[in-house]
């Protein structure tokens, strides 16, 4: 995975897709979310930054964490570009390491889970990592048919928001809700137009 996007990470940003998308996410975890200026937060899978940028006058401290070291060198591009101060991005693979830096009161991602391959476990570290009350939101594909990404795409096929609930449930996860938030339209090879949905999936770990 981090070949791939090492190799697209100069270009991510000019897909307008991109840029539609994380615009629309932005807007439904703000309208579902209780967020205040107080929170440190934490992007997981966080590419170019495109989500963190969005909603960084809702936190006072963001984490952009992801595994491709050009998506956080094109990141760090962008903040001296832009002179803000309290994103901080974070070439780090969660997936295979445990994060013991800091703690965080928000986690939140875009289309980043279903590269994960063990769902549960990374869960489980977001729950760890996530203080007490703390708040996470998933942005990521409905289930398709395998055709959104390549042939060698070896992630999941989205999700059914349902069974990503239970799951978070079994972790100690509490006020689950899920809702659709945006839609990708494709052509596939036979010129035909594929709707590919994506939802919001919002909930919170307990005070105590």
């Amino acid at each position: 995975m981090e070949n791939r996007f090492d190799n697209i990470a100069k270009n991510w940003d000019k897909n307008q897709i991109h840029l539609q998308r994380t615009e629309a996410i932005a807007k439904a975890l703000i309208k579902r979310c209780e967020l205040n200026p107080r929170m440190k937060a934490l992007e997981f899978g966080a590419g170019t930054g495109l989500l963190s940028f969005a909603l960084k006058d809702y936190f006072s401290e963001i984490t952009l964490m992801d595994s491709s070291v050009e998506m956080i060198n094109t990141t760090k591009d962008k903040l001296i570009e832009s002179g803000i101060k309290h994103l901080h991005p974070v070439f780090f693979d969660l997936e295979k390491n445990d994060y013991t830096e800091k703690t965080f009161d928000f986690i939140f991602s875009q289309m980043a889970l279903h590269h994960v391959v063990d769902i549960e476990k990374i869960l489980l570290k977001f729950h760890h990592l996530l203080n007490a009350g703390g708040q996470i939101a998933i942005a990521d594909l409905y289930t398709e048919d395998g055709t959104f990404h390549d042939a060698d795409f070896t992630g999941h096929y989205g999700f059914k928001p349902d069974n990503l609930a239970t799951l978070m449930e079994e972790i100690g996860f509490h006020a689950i809700q899920h809702h659709p938030c945006f839609v990708i339209n494709r052509m596939d090879e036979n010129g035909s137009e594929k709707e590919f949905l994506i939802f919001l999936l919002t909930a919170k770990k307990e005070t105590n």
